[in-house]
Formats: structure tokens, C-alpha cells, sequence
């Protein structure tokens, strides 16, 4: 073990000192550079990149999700500025680096619409709609009070917008818990799952409300019930039109697909059909990521069953060295925007220890929901908590969104000290959750399948001693 971590410390210091060169060097170039890419977007991604596997094959070597390897290692190397080195300040604001990280962020949730079944969400039942409603609504409200308490001089919009971080869920933290424990078939994992999925799709319809309400309020629009109505329908009809359109047209584009002959046509088809939906949303005042989830709803088995040389599982393969490339750089250019100098506030300590802990409360509201006897409704609970890349990705948006404020100056809403607060929240909540929902997935087990009483112990032991003396 001291050997990689020394071998981790070589790396980052080479990585530091030709980062610090290639730096350097660029000053004195980009000023005369006609064309091409700086040097310092080049070997900023390679270390990026670098980052990202390193750090995330850290934490899967300790049972612990990669993106959480990939968002600390961004604090590290965001943070050496502290002890002088000032090589990664660059990065942090490089508007090609920032589009790679955009364009990883729609793959992703592209990804999640892929993984995710219409057909799964609508059978799951009562409890898991149950589960996820009250799921979405403990959490922001909650999110939202404690934002008004430790940042009252704040608009209200932001206080909303931190209340919306709080309300989906990680799927892919607790499924991995789940089938590490072969609990995949539960009812508890059933109805975890799909309450988890409809999680995100009420948190993205929550985020476009949001989103698009702060839009309007900087544009000078007076915001009123009815506005927010009409993003709330907006939201929903573009979801439904698209699933609609995509149901009766994918089928016939796919058909037509199956006809190429040549290599990659259904990967890169299917990406341009990722990106054109989330240009479309982006068309209709909603976040493109709202767009590409919808996109990968759309692409399910159904669709599939008119190319007959290919099928869901074919795009899912090809589309995960894309995301592999891609998706990292978006967590660790998030942990370059945390700023640990911020927190020598106490207050700000204070803000990060109580969202958090409504983050973790508001999930256990939805354990609630629960309508079947005999499930272990504290681990449908503890399932819940994760937010992971979901609320890193809200708080990401929250950065880039502009508000007003009482004096009349334009500002983040959400600013770069609560930037650092969502990121240690969803820090813990996905730490917390693989230990807390296997101790209660065993606890359950163990009242199923308790262990033999005393008493049948100590007559099968007489019975040895008995045909041993014999």
C-alpha cells in the first residue's frame, strides 16, 4: 500500500511540474497563436484525465464509487493554489475544458435515460410512486429552509433552487450496494430502484421549473404562480411529446440505420440524436440535460426490435468508452471549483452539517410511503439517500444560472463557498449509504434466517457424543 501511494505522489509531481512548464510556456504563446489549441487545454485534460482514473481506482479499491475519487482529486488539485502552485487556476474557467465537461455531463445523463424502462417505471407499483414523491418533497423543502437560515441575504429563488439538489436520487450508488449483496430481487430493492428513477425524472422536471423561473426573474419578468405553471407544463409536455414521438418514429429511424453497413453508424446516430433533443430542450427554455435524458427513455428495447442486427445492450457497450472519457472530466472539473479556503468559516461548516443532515432526514420521510407489510422500510429509506453525480450536476447549473440581488448586482445562484457546502453534502450522503444499508439489509436477513436455538445445538451435540462413544 505505501508503494502506491508513493508511486501517486510521484505522478502528481511530475504531473505538477511539466503542468507548471506547459503553463509557462503558454503565456508566451497564445498571445502569437493564430490557430490551435493552447498547450495548457491539452495538458490540462491529460491531467485531468490522469486525475480522474487515478483517484477513482483509489476509492473502487476501498468499495467506494469512482466519481467520488474523481470529485476529491479535482479539491486536492484545485486547492494547491494554497501552498503556491497556481498551474490548475486555468483550468477552472477554460471555456473549451468547461464545453468537454458539458457535453460529458449530457452523455451521462443520456446514460441514465438507457439504463432507466418506461415500462419498469410504470409497473413498479404504488409504494414506489409513494416513495418517490414524498422522497422529492421532504428533501426540498427542507433544503429550502435551511438555505433561507444560513443565507437569508440570498434570493429566494436560490434558497429553491438548493432545496431542488437535494431531491434526486444516485440509482447507480445504491444498485451497486444491492448487487454486491445479491438483493437485486428484494422487494426493498425493487421498490428503492424505481422510486430512485422517478426520482430523477420529478428532480429534472423540478430543476426545469427552477431554472427556467430564474431565467425569466433575470430577464426582468415578474414571476407569478401562473409563469410558473406554464415551465411546470412546459417541462412535462416536452417529456411526453418526446417519449410519444420517439415510440412511434425511433422504430422506422432505427429500421433505416440497420441498412448502413459501415462501422460506428448506430453510436454516433444515436448520440446525434442525444444532442438534438438537448438542443431541442434547450430551445424551450429547459435544461439540455433534460433533453438527453428523454433521449435515452425514448431509445428502449421496443425500439430496438426493428433492427435486427443490433439491440439496446449494443448501444450501451459502444457508448461507455465515450462516457469513460468524457464523464470524468465534468466531476473533477467540479472539485477544481471548491474552494476549502472558504470553509475556515465556521458558519459555513454549520451550513454544509445541517443540509446535509436534512438531506439524509428528508429520505427517510419517503421510507413512509412504504405500503406492504413485512418490508424493511428503514432500508428503503437509507437507499434513498445518495445524491451523488445528480446533485452535483443541479449545483453545476446553479453555478452557471445569474440573479439579481438586492443591490441591483448580477451573482451566481449558487455562489462558490454553497458550491463547496453541495459538494460535502453529497460527499457524505454517498459515503454513508453502502455501510448503513448493508448493516440494515443484514439485520433483516439475519430476523428471517435466525440462528439455530440453543437447545437444537446442544442436542445435536449429544447426539455426536452419543454415536462417538458407541
Amino acid at each position: 500500500m505505501r508503494r502506491k501511494a508513493a508511486a501517486i505522489f510521484v505522478i502528481f509531481g511530475i504531473l505538477a511540474f511539466l503542468w507548471q512548464k506547459m503553463t509557462l510556456a503558454a503565456g508566451g504563446e497564445e498571445g502569437g497563436a493564430a490557430h490551435g489549441l493552447a498547450p495548457t487545454v491539452l495538458v490540462g485534460v491529460a491531467a485531468i484525465l490522469i486525475i480522474a482514473k487515478v483517484c477513482g481506482e483509489l476509492f473502487e479499491r476501498f468499495r467506494q464509487p469512482a466519481v467520488l475519487g474523481e470529485l476529491l482529486g479535482g479539491i486536492i488539485v484545485g486547492n494547491l493554489f494554497l501552498l503556491g502552485f497556481q498551474g490548475a487556476e486555468s483550468l477552472k474557467t477554460n471555456e473549451i475544458i468547461g464545453a468537454l465537461a458539458e457535453i460529458g455531463v449530457i452523455i451521462l445523463l443520456f446514460e441514465v435515460g438507457l439504463e432507466s424502462s418506461l415500462g419498469e417505471m410504470l409497473e413498479v407499483g404504488w409504494s414506489s410512486l409513494l416513495v418517490a414523491v414524498l422522497g422529492v418533497i421532504a428533501p426540498f423543502f427542507l433544503g429550502w429552509l435551511v438555505a433561507a437560515y444560513f443565507i437569508p441575504g440570498e434570493a429566494t429563488l436560490g434558497h429553491i433552487f438548493i432545496g431542488a439538489t437535494l431531491c434526486a436520487t444516485s440509482v447507480g450508488i445504491t444498485a451497486r450496494v444491492l448487487k454486491d449483496m445479491n438483493r437485486l430481487t428484494t422487494r426493498e430493492a425493487r421498490i428503492i430502484l424505481g422510486a430512485a428513477v422517478i426520482d430523477d425524472v420529478l428532480g429534472l422536471l423540478i430543476l426545469a421549473v427552477v431554472a427556467g423561473a430564474i431565467k425569466a426573474q433575470a430577464a426582468g419578468a415578474a414571476l407569478s404562480i401562473m409563469h410558473v405553471g406554464i415551465i411546470a407544463l412546459k417541462a412535462i409536455a416536452f417529456l411526453v411529446a418526446s417519449l410519444v414521438l420517439g415510440h412511434y418514429v425511433m422504430p422506422y429511424l432505427l429500421r433505416g440505420l440497420g441498412r448502413f453497413e459501415g462501422h460506428g453508424v448506430l453510436l454516433a446516430m444515436s448520440l446525434a440524436f442525444c444532442f438534438l433533443l438537448a438542443w431541442a430542450a434547450s430551445l424551450v427554455e429547459l435544461a439540455p440535460i433534460v433533453g438527453a435524458f428523454a433521449a435515452g427513455l425514448i431509445l428502449d428495447e421496443v425500439s430496438f426490435e426493428s433492427m435486427p442486427n443490433h439491440e439496446k445492450k449494443d448501444l450501451e457497450r459502444l457508448l461507455n468508452p465515450v462516457s469513460t472519457l468524457l464523464v470524468p472530466i465534468f466531476f473533477v472539473l467540479m472539485g477544481l471549483k471548491v474552494n476549502l479556503s472558504a470553509f475556515l468559516q465556521p458558519k459555513l461548516l454549520g451550513f454544509a452539517a445541517v443540509l446535509t443532515l436534512a438531506a439524509i432526514i428528508g429520505k427517510q420521510v419517503c421510507a413512509l410511503g412504504v405500503l406492504e407489510r413485512g418490508t424493511n422500510r428503514l432500508a428503503v429509506g437509507l437507499g434513498m439517500i445518495p445524491r451523488g453525480e445528480v446533485g452535483l450536476i443541479f449545483a453545476g447549473i446553479g453555478a452557471t444560472l445569474m440573479l439579481t440581488n438586492a443591490d441591483g448586482v448580477s451573482e451566481p445562484v449558487i455562489s462558490p463557498s454553497t458550491f463547496g457546502v453541495v459538494v460535502i453534502m453529497v460527499i457524505i450522503t454517498t459515503l454513508v449509504t453502502p455501510p448503513a444499508l448493508k448493516w440494515s439489509l443484514e439485520r433483516t436477513r439475519r430476523r428471517h434466517d435466525p440462528d439455530p436455538p440453543s437447545s437444537m445445538i446442544r442436542e445435536v451435540g449429544e447426539d455426536a457424543a452419543e454415536r462417538t462413544t458407541h
